[in-house]
């Protein structure tokens, strides 16, 4: 079984007994001691998080490293009055972005295998949080000195679909207990909302194995009468457009016409799928002409990485909680190592190794 402790200095410090309310449905053990702690941990979660924090990345490094490629060179609004229209600058100009490539813990899978415990992986979610409040790393990988300084985060993105399911509760749960104001993202409430907000009814999601066993989507969605949605693996298959029939023909067993199609994957290539849609609207085969019969009029790709940059965008703008300075976006990468003494500490590493040991085809 996989640990899943991020260790933080302060951690290792006593807590206190103090006895804290408890939520309506049951958290970990870990989210109590944060709550009843006194030496320092807990202030951390309670502090005002203002404009000028940074925004945190927290995951699958390879995830991670697209999602905040993504973030780097953005261009859809007028960074101005915020319409839809590119004005040539970064929509996230002036902010810093901590992207936290979660090395130690991921794949999140491991934690659903015979023999693991979620439990790891909702520990893993509020160690990923105290580690973008904290302001400091552990060090940079060329140095052995330890504690640099570094932005406390003042939005949480968790890029896993698996721990919307798995640790996200937990992360709300503290934030109340504590009375702490920190915005939560992930991909799943993302992107469902933006579906629901566009129309669509009928909803497919290509999603790994993993998440489709969990039953991450579904539970997420809840009962609404209104709206369907079925979770679909492809087979194995070198071509991703394959991978995009076989999802298709296994949502057309389902009879029902479909309006949107979500993407769990930050490393799926839009441009073949959409020509293949394309071609499939011609219906040039049989096959062809019953999937253009079951795709709506309005049919709508969805990716986890825009999904995510547009609704921080929203926010940043909603809340007011743009930096207003003048600089091209941030980017300081840290990742998660065991240390000498078993400890899981973060490391500030450069953008460098992280392209060519997590995303070498990102450019």
């Amino acid at each position: 079984m996989r640990k899943a402790l991020i260790v933080i200095a302060a951690l290792c410090a006593a807590l206190s007994c103090k006895q804290a309310p408890r939520p309506p449905r049951p958290t970990i053990a870990l989210v109590h001691s944060i709550v009843e702690d006194t030496t320092g941990i807990r202030s951390m979660v309670e502090r005002e998080k203002g404009a000028d924090g940074a925004i945190a990345l927290i995951g699958d490094p390879a995830d991670v490293a697209v999602l905040s490629h993504r973030f780097r060179t953005r261009d859809r609004a007028d960074n101005v009055d915020g319409r839809q229209k590119r004005d040539s600058l970064p929509d996230f100009a002036g902010e810093s972005f901590q992207a936290i490539l979660d090395t130690y813990n991921a794949p999140y899978s491991h934690f659903l295998g015979e023999g693991c415990s979620t439990d790891s992986l909702r520990e893993a979610a509020v160690m990923g949080a105290l580690a973008a409040w904290d302001t400091t790393s552990f060090r940079a990988s060329t140095d052995a000195r330890a504690k640099l300084r570094k932005a406390s985060a003042k939005i949480l993105i968790y890029t896993s679909s698996l721990q919307k399911e798995f640790g996200l509760f937990d992360v709300d749960t503290l934030l109340q207990l504590t009375g702490g104001q920190c915005p939560v993202l992930n991909p799943v409430d993302v992107i469902l909302r933006r579906a629901k907000a566009d129309g669509a009814r009928n909803l497919a999601v290509w999603a790994p194995r993993a998440v489709k066993d969990a039953r991450v989507w579904e539970k997420a969605l809840g009962h609404q009468p209104q709206l369907t949605l079925s979770v679909h693996t492809p087979g194995e298959a070198v071509d991703i457009r394959n991978r995009l029939r076989d999802v298709l023909r296994q949502y057309l067993v389902t009879g029902l016409p479909l309006d949107a199609l979500i993407i769990d994957s930050y490393d799926a290539d839009e441009a073949p799928i959409l020509a293949e849609i394309k071609l499939i609207r011609l219906g040039g085969t049989e096959e062809d002409q019953a999937f253009s019969e079951m795709l709506s009029k309005n049919f709508r790709i969805y990716n986890p990485a825009d999904a995510l940059a547009d609704s921080t965008y929203a926010l940043l703008r909603k809340e007011n909680l743009f930096t207003h300075q003048i600089a091209w976006p941030q980017v300081k990468y840290y990742e998660t190592q065991e240390n000498e003494a078993g400890q899981v500490v973060l490391v500030e590493v450069g953008s460098t190794y992280v392209k060519n040991t997590y995303v070498p085809e990102l450019h």
